[in-house]
């Protein structure tokens, strides 16, 4: 009879397959849902055709300098508040509020605020169409 002890080996667990696993179900969980998102919601944009807008709407051009100062329609406004922007907003809209469009013609440098400033006094006299001019970065240089 043997009677010495056998040495016993340890149990293993292999953690290979398990990464497999836990791999497989994260890969199938980042698609399913990326794509619910785009399923929630299903638009259909309008159409458009350009020619056919003959009549362009009343422009209001708010230039914003860097220092805060404004102009509308190449005409100075004294003072920043925002009672006086939207009174003058008012003059240079007349009775085409409904249809006026402001656009916001800010300098790059211009302070966040002061273009705020402007869109509140816009909001407060009822003018709800605000856009906002851009260059092209080919005319950027051209200064």
């Amino acid at each position: 009879m043997n009677f010495r002890s056998r040495s016993r080996d340890e149990p293993e667990i292999n953690l290979i397959p398990f990464i497999d696993v836990l791999l497989v179900i994260l890969i199938f969980l980042m698609l399913s849902t990326t794509y619910s998102k785009f399923t929630e919601l299903q638009l259909k944009l309008p159409l458009a055709d350009a020619e056919q807008q003959r009549d362009r709407p009343r422009e209001i051009v708010v230039t914003v300098t860097t220092d805060g100062k404004y102009a509308i329609n190449k005409t100075a406004v004294s003072g920043n508040a925002v009672d006086t922007l939207g009174r003058a907003l008012l003059a240079a809209a007349g009775d085409g509020r409904d249809t006026a469009v402001v656009v916001i013609s800010a300098d790059a440098n211009a302070t966040h605020q002061s273009v705020v400033t402007v869109m509140e006094a816009a909001r407060r006299t009822g003018l709800a169409q605000i856009t906002f001019a851009t260059q092209a970065p080919a005319q950027a240089g051209q200064h």
